[in-house]
């Protein structure tokens, strides 16, 4: 979508089946803890990924919301093949679904750039020894966690994190969001860390700069939101909100 090269050796099926089998893997830690899916703030989540999911070309998708009730995990990721994991910790750093927006948008960005399969494929040697450690002694009940890590606990690149904040931002302009809700959501981020670092940065490394970066592409981002429609419907919602009291996270 950028039209950045990169070294990629790990196909959209493999990739999918690893997404698979680390949700299995992810399902059976957070057991128990998943919201159900009628629940008010896993419904406003689905909400949110609903807008974002049309702009979002991720073959063989299959997208389904799992917000998990842990106010001390301030977290949030997608797996290849569509599903979404969100903490309820995050969310009041989110503060609102334009903040979540922001989120959700730079994570689907990961995985529509395919930003884990280039990870794994960085890390080939690693992956190899995996695989080669499994056959010899027999470890391969273990493997959906040892992807894991390789796949999603590993410090994203910085041309990775530029790339997902540029796609997501645009994501979430075309879809209605407030782009200027992504610059207020990495200063909420930065003030968070100060404090206890959130589980989001531990992927996600921050910088200086970033808000920078974002705010010199917040020109075209509004320009992909006005183009949209959006400033037009944005211009109602406030009424809506005082209407019906819609509130923050």
């Amino acid at each position: 979508m950028t039209g950045r090269r990169r070294f990629n050796c790990v196909s959209h099926n493999q990739e999918l089946q690893m997404g698979e089998e680390s949700y299995r893997e992810i399902l059976n830690e957070v057991r128990g803890r998943i919201l159900p899916e009628n629940h008010p703030l896993a419904v406003r989540v689905d909400q949110v990924l609903q807008r974002l999911i049309p702009l979002a070309p991720l073959e063989g998708a299959q997208w389904k919301v799992h917000v998990i009730d842990d106010m001390d995990m301030k977290n949030a990721f997608v797996l290849p093949g569509g599903k979404v994991f969100v903490y309820t910790g995050i969310l009041p750093i989110c503060k609102d679904d334009d903040g979540l927006a922001a989120v959700l948008g730079h994570e689907i960005a990961h995985v529509v750039a395919r930003h884990p399969a280039e990870r794994m494929s960085s890390g080939f040697i690693s992956v190899g020894a995996v695989f080669l450690i499994s056959m010899l002694f027999d470890i391969s009940g273990q493997l959906p966690s040892i992807m894991l890590n390789l796949m999603y606990s590993l410090p994203n690149s910085r041309t990775q994190e530029a790339e997902a904040d540029n796609i997501g931002l645009m994501m979430m302009s075309k879809a209605c969001f407030n782009p200027e809700a992504a610059v207020d959501l990495w200063s909420r981020m930065q003030a968070a860390e100060k404090q206890a670092p959130p589980q989001f940065l531990s992927t996600h490394p921050s910088s200086s700069n970033r808000m920078e970066t974002i705010r010199d592409l917040l020109v075209k981002a509004e320009s992909v939101y006005e183009d949209s429609g959006c400033s037009t419907v944005r211009g109602f919602l406030p009424g809506f909100r005082q209407a019906y009291q819609e509130p923050v996270w």
